[in-house]
């Protein structure tokens, strides 16, 4: 079944040096972008880290130092990746708990400003394990019938990735085909930043998730302790959590909007239509 879109959605995959959002760095990146016309676009990239690859990342993606040593840095492809993101939500596998944090990461050290206030996310991941409990490999052999030749390419796995989704549509009748059910049935939790240090409760307001306020109001919190936020915008958060935080303080110390009559009235009526 192919997707039904109403914009562009990109599909990616990142080879890292490591697991760790806030300091590891992309070696490869390869991007799939589908268009609701059918059309696609395809770009994948070594990149060079500028810091170390351990071997035992090297172990599982098979990109070396060597390998890289010539090719781009991020801060030099940016733009580009920038570029083709800018108009399209964004899929992939555990996508949304480690590609586009670290994307997110990437984006924000090459001062890209990046944030998710007009995109979906689709983790396919998610709905895998949602309905099969299995790993990208076996899912593509359980969803597509075919094995997954050069495995952790991101290139390979992107294109997998992609051709799983579709499969999943065509299997489970109770997944709507819309980006928007999509990114619903494959979020974990409602997150106010990628990493999952700030939530959104019941109510769609900011709550830490960790720590001594954890479950606490983030504005109450920064209301009581002032310095809390400085704590954590020198501490080791990722960037996309510190801008988090920041658009939260900036909210709280922006003057309050003076309603006209007519902006009150309309307030009021709204109020009385909703009941």
């Amino acid at each position: 079944m192919e997707l039904n879109l109403k914009k562009p959605i990109v599909f990616f995959d990142l080879e890292t040096t490591g697991i760790s959002i806030a300091s590891d760095r992309i070696v490869e990146i390869s991007i799939l972008k589908v268009f609701p016309n059918g059309n696609k676009e395809s770009k994948t990239w070594l990149v060079n880290p500028e810091i170390e690859i351990p071997a035992e990342s090297t172990a599982v993606h098979g990109i070396t130092n060597e390998k890289v040593v010539n090719e781009p840095t991020f801060k030099e492809l940016a733009p580009q990746v920038s570029a083709l993101i800018a108009d399209a939500d964004l899929a992939g596998f555990n996508s949304n708990r480690f590609d586009i944090p670290l994307l997110a990461e990437e984006l924000l050290r090459a001062g890209i400003d990046f944030d998710m206030n007009d995109k979906k996310a689709i983790d396919v991941q998610v709905i895998f394990h949602k309905k099969e409990q299995r790993t990208l490999s076996a899912g593509y052999k359980f969803y597509c019938d075919k094995d997954l030749d050069n495995a952790h390419s991101a290139e390979a796995d992107t294109m997998a990735t992609y051709e799983i989704l579709k499969a999943q549509l065509d299997r489970y009748e109770d997944i709507e085909n819309s980006v928007e059910a999509l990114s619903e049935y494959s979020s974990h939790s409602q997150r106010a930043d990628f990493a999952g240090f700030i939530l959104f409760n019941e109510e769609g307001q900011e709550t830490f998730s960790f720590g001594k306020y954890k479950g606490r109001l983030v504005e109450d919190v920064l209301k009581e302790n002032p310095g809390y936020n400085s704590w954590m915008q020198n501490a080791d958060f990722p960037l996309y959590t510190k801008k988090v935080l920041r658009q939260i303080k900036e909210r709280m110390t922006a003057p309050k909007k003076v309603l006209s009559d007519d902006e009150k009235l309309k307030a009021l009526q709204d109020k009385f239509n909703a009941r």
